[in-house]
């Protein structure tokens, strides 16, 4: 097993190799960064596993920004994944500046992105996992962790046929959910018993008589190890997207269903457990210390990327961030039914300095060929850099609310707390690909109604306790909703029902007035029969109308009570 020491020597020796030049553009970086240094490995033992998650169907290279604000609350005060910047970058030993410095945190984005260009693209991805494959024949495991098939143009086209399709020629060998659910029970049933890949939720169930409707464990054998794949879907699917379109499945975290299942796996002979699992970090972190007998969680949902396995009694946990930026590599030393050892690598996929897979490329291309005038379409250009990603408001999610208050002739705009989506940097084209990006979903039509202050108060006060719930078990969604056209202070510490004060309107500077009543536009409402234009048509209609998109960072929500690792400093 990798010592720390040896990890932190092994981060400075490869900051050395490639970061230790001046910045010299694209181009030299990518010289710097090779195909080969990314490979670079010691195997061990007998299994690898690798882990992506949350990739969100981006099928190319692009940027996408690490946030500057991540707050740990309860138990995960001040811990992984809760740590931003230069926090972050301490706690792993990595050199600021360096390749992995800028694509595992968000200081001096837009130069070290125009430095060491773009990440991410299964195209690249894919020479990454033959080249470990032949190395290891017989010995690896490829596991996705679910929000596959949401997220661009062409899935939404193609209702995820497209990202099956892909992850198919990729080798995936077992897969979970989320996001998928969004194309409804029907599409989801259609996919999941058509492809190859197994499609593993144990924490689905039928509401009538509780019967399981997916495949709970899929049992390998990788180098002479009995590995048993345990799959949970996100277990607040019904509550954080829509019910009407998963009418008749149960979900939930039911810990105590994942210990039958973990139990039942051993009973059959498993040498290794594993819980490819889509509950989020946090809840992870709580599930490995109460179910016995878990060797690893390969986690996803939160977007997190770790460069180190965290440890939580005899449980490692493996989280690989999203979009494609990362391939987690674990390989793993099994004896007497128990990880012996370990080593791991968390390996950007650095687009520039890795060859495409051929016969990956042609796929990728034959599948958005027929979508070239909607995804190459150019709205407009950005003058900013443009992110979604981190507790608050990003510059995306402000762009999209300016549109949302802009269509809707509203006084204030809501926007939901995703997490996935490119980011552009300034000068940049904001192509239908971008757009998409951020707004392709299932149930997209921006809704226009009245709410009174209180009621817009109760609102952020509900969102705020599914993020900053001190119980990582109550933490049923995404991040804090962004707000357009509203300014207010939030205390992260309080109690439910505390946190949210100062509420005020940008326009005018007034405070919000609880009994008055205000117009408010949003989207991605999960109440079905909810009316008003797509909000990628609205969207792209704002931008072709401003034809240059500039941004400020956004200063209207105020935060207090948080702890100084997890905010930009």
């Amino acid at each position: 097993m990798l010592s720390r020491r040896d990890i932190l020597q092994a981060s400075a020796a490869a900051a050395v190799i490639m970061g230790g030049m001046p910045r010299l553009g694209a181009a030299a970086a990518a010289q710097r960064i090779t195909q080969a240094d990314l490979l670079r490995f010691q195997p061990l033992g007998q299994v690898t596993l690798l882990h992506f998650t949350d990739i969100h169907a981006q099928l190319v290279p692009l940027h996408f920004r690490e946030p500057s604000v991540n707050i740990g609350v309860g138990e995960a005060l001040g811990l992984p994944p809760h740590l931003v910047g230069r926090h972050l970058l301490q706690k792993y030993g990595i050199k600021a500046s360096s390749p992995e410095a800028h694509a595992l945190a968000y200081p001096d984005f837009v130069q070290l992105a125009q430095d060491y260009g773009r990440l991410g693209g299964v195209a690249h991805m894919a020479t990454l996992v033959k080249a470990i494959r032949a190395e290891r024949p017989g010995n690896t495991l490829l596991l996705d962790g679910g929000d596959t098939w949401q997220g661009s143009y062409t899935s939404l086209a193609t209702k995820g046929a497209d990202m099956v399709q892909v992850m198919e020629a990729l080798g995936v060998d077992a897969m979970t959910a989320h996001w998928e659910f969004t194309y409804g029970a029907d599409r989801v049933k259609e996919l999941a018993e058509g492809m190859k890949i197994p499609f593993l939720c144990g924490n689905v169930k039928d509401t009538g008589f509780g019967d399981p409707v997916f495949e709970a464990t899929k049992f390998f054998e990788r180098g002479g190890v009995k590995i048993a794949m345990i799959g949970q879907a996100f277990p607040y699917t019904p509550i954080a997207n829509p019910r009407y379109m998963i009418p008749d499945w149960s979900f939930g975290i039911d810990e105590e269903k994942v210990q039958e299942h973990v139990d039942a796996a051993r009973a059959k002979g498993a040498d290794l457990v594993v819980l490819l699992s889509h509950n989020g970090f946090d809840v992870d972190r709580k599930l490995a210390a109460r179910v016995a007998g878990i060797d690893v969680i390969l986690t996803g949902h939160t977007h997190d990327a770790i460069p180190e396995p965290v440890i939580v009694g005899r449980t490692l946990l493996v989280a690989p961030g999203s979009h494609g930026k990362f391939l987690a590599r674990l390989d793993l030393d099994v004896k007497d039914r128990k990880v012996a050892g370990w080593r791991f690598r968390l390996i950007p996929v650095f687009a520039d300095a890795i060859a495409p897979d051929p016969a990956m490329a042609r796929l990728i291309d034959g599948i958005r060929a027929p979508h070239r005038g909607v995804i190459d379409k150019v709205y407009g250009t950005a003058d900013s850099l443009l992110y979604r990603r981190g507790n608050f408001n990003g510059t995306f999610d402000d762009l999209i609310c300016q549109a949302l208050i802009d269509g809707r002739d509203a006084e204030i705009a809501l926007s939901p707390g995703f997490r996935w989506g490119a980011t552009l940097l300034p000068g940049q084209p904001i192509t239908g690909d971008a757009l998409y990006s951020q707004t392709a979903i299932t149930y997209p039509n921006v809704y226009r109604t009245q709410m009174t202050g209180e009621y817009l108060r109760t609102v952020l006060e509900d969102v705020a306790d599914n993020l900053f719930n001190p119980d990582p078990y109550y933490q049923q969604g995404g991040d804090m909703v962004r707000v357009g056209g509203l300014a207010y202070t939030i205390d992260v510490g309080k109690p439910i029902g505390q946190r949210i004060s100062n509420m005020t309107l940008l326009r005018s500077g007034q405070a919000v007035d609880p009994a008055k009543t205000y117009t408010v536009a949003g989207w991605a409402s999960i109440n079905e029969g909810t009316e008003g234009p797509p909000v990628y048509d609205l969207v792209g209609k704002y931008i072709a109308a401003q034809k240059t998109v500039k941004i400020p960072e956004n200063r209207s929500v105020t935060v207090r009570g948080a702890d100084p690792s997890g905010i930009a400093g």
